[in-house]
């Protein structure tokens, strides 16, 4: 009977698995990080950008809407601030009248 070799097969020692584990995470990463852009860059190409004269008209809109926004709030504060100057001077000569 000829007389087989065996083989004995190393086993890995912690410090191999540990940088196989390290090799197949920075792999899998990559992919998902390549995979990530790649769909990132595709929907980018579905997306209708707005025409020059939009933009322009679509600033325009928000510009004109916080300065209304902006001069109803000061309104708004000036007459709060005249109501309670108003009732600060009234208390005391209503407490007097007492």
């Amino acid at each position: 009977m000829p007389e087989e070799k065996i083989e004995k097969l190393e086993t890995p020692t912690p410090a191999d698995t540990k940088n196989i584990a390290v090799k197949k995470r920075r792999v899998k990463g990559s992919n998902r990080l390549a995979r990530w852009f790649r769909e990132m860059r595709s929907e980018l190409n579905k997306v209708v950008w707005p025409t020059p004269k939009q933009i322009v008209n679509n600033t325009f809109v928000a510009l004109t809407v916080m300065t209304c926004a902006a001069v109803l709030i000061w309104v708004l504060d000036l007459i709060a601030g005249e109501i309670f100057v108003a009732i600060i001077r009234y208390v005391p000569r209503l407490i007097q009248g007492w």
